[in-house]
């Protein structure tokens, strides 16, 4: 049973999707659903109650990382692991991470219709804390997990108002007692939004991801000094904004010159102290750089320092920078993304192998279980905007496949 022709409901994906989306929802049609706060909660109490209404067995790690097992029919076998992430950008979309978690919910529930009892039980999983917008850190629950930072540093970051992340995991009740770390499975499969414009430009159904981009991020800070903006000439000003500034434009010169495969971006910035009357005396700012090749970014991050000290030098400013994390390209394992392959092909579907340009749980999975990821189209390739948007057929598609491929793992040697 390599595969089957049962089929999920895509009308009840969609309501599922709508009603999620109501957790957190904005006046613009997006969603604020910060990881461990009440809405959060909000948002992981319903899912609890779904899974377990259909039978799911739920059980919650210690970085809040949720488990939903179906079981197999061999349960000696490991199981095959699929999902996403519920937490969202201040300001994100409905889709981002909550297909991935909603579709496999779909599956799960088009199993139980259809009376379909696989050969290796089955888990769905919401990972914690994936887009890191709330405590600095992306993919904590995943990494967290795979061993990539360890389970006191993550408790012991704080946001911006100081709570830490183990008190927000008590104060809405999901720091579980499971462990935090690898255990044995089978596979994972993660359905996502492209997030890019690629499959939309070339009217491809479904992405093929064959593995992720390598990336390397800072943390930067140029201090300078407070003065006064009327009475500071330019031969005594110590601007810490100018300085920052000047780095920026060196990022994106960076990026540009590896064409189309650069990314450098710049996304926040934090000026001290905001009067109009004052030369800045400090720039907080964030810098990362993304390349489908290791060795790309290893050039960047031997060659972006330096260059980016030497400007703070002309500019009379000191300047801090701190290597956040540094993560190599990662490889998708070829039978698992061969299953998505060939459940796509037996659709109908068409489709585009796709190195993926953003961060996913996934990757840090990866390291330690095959792997795979399906990809759907977003409208003009928006995401991290409460404007992104997918078609309910695009939904379902990427569902399906999820679902070919999850079974035909599950029942692979019948």
């Amino acid at each position: 049973m390599a595969q089957t022709n049962l089929r999920i409901d895509g009308k009840r994906l969609w309501d599922t999707l709508m009603g999620f989306a109501e957790i957190g929802a904005t006046a613009k049609g997006g969603v604020r659903r910060l990881t461990l706060t009440d809405v959060d909660k909000r948002g992981r109490d319903r899912f609890r109650a779904e899974c377990e209404a259909l039978g799911l067995t739920v059980r919650v790690d210690a970085i809040g990382n949720m488990f939903a097992r179906r079981p197999g029919r061999d349960p000696s076998r490991a199981p095959v692991l699929f999902g996403s992430h519920l937490d969202s950008q201040p300001s994100g979309g409905k889709f981002d991470g909550a297909l991935g978690v909603l579709a496999g919910l779909e599956v799960m529930r088009s199993l139980n219709d259809l009376d379909v009892v696989t050969e290796a039980p089955l888990e769905l999983i919401n990972w914690t804390d994936e887009e890191g917008s709330r405590f600095g850190h992306s993919l904590m629950g995943s990494g967290v997990w795979a061993g990539v930072f360890g389970l006191e540093k993550a408790y012991g970051l704080t946001d911006s108002e100081g709570v830490s992340v183990a008190s927000a995991l008590d104060g809405i009740g999901y720091r579980g007692p499971e462990p935090a770390s690898p255990f044995k499975a089978d596979a994972y499969f993660e359905l996502h939004i492209e997030q890019g414009p690629i499959l939309e430009r070339e009217a491809r159904q479904i992405g093929i991801v064959t593995g992720a981009q390598a990336q390397v991020w800072y943390d930067a800070v140029t201090i300078g000094q407070d003065s006064h903006a009327g009475t500071t000439p330019p031969s005594t000003r110590k601007d810490a904004l100018v300085c920052a500034a000047r780095i920026i434009d060196l990022v994106d010169r960076m990026m540009r010159v590896r064409g189309e495969d650069g990314r450098g971006t710049v996304g926040q910035l934090l000026v001290s102290p905001t009067s109009r009357n004052v030369v800045p005396g400090e720039v907080r700012f964030s810098v990362e750089f993304r390349h489908p090749s290791d060795a790309e970014v290893d050039v960047l991050d031997s060659e972006f320092p330096p260059a980016a000290q030497a400007i703070a030098d002309a500019c009379g400013v000191q300047l801090k920078l701190t290597t956040l994390f540094k993560i190599p390209a990662q490889p998708f394992d070829a039978g698992c993304v061969d299953l998505v392959r060939q459940g796509a092909a037996r659709l109908g579907y068409t489709t585009r192998e796709i190195v993926s340009g953003a961060g996913h749980d996934a990757v840090y999975v990866a390291r330690h279980i095959p792997t795979a990821m399906i990809f759907t189209p977003c409208k003009d390739g928006l995401s991290h905007n409460e404007a992104e948007s997918i078609e309910p057929e695009e939904a379902e598609a990427g569902c399906q496949v999820l679902f070919e491929a999850v079974v035909a793992r599950a029942n692979r040697g019948l």
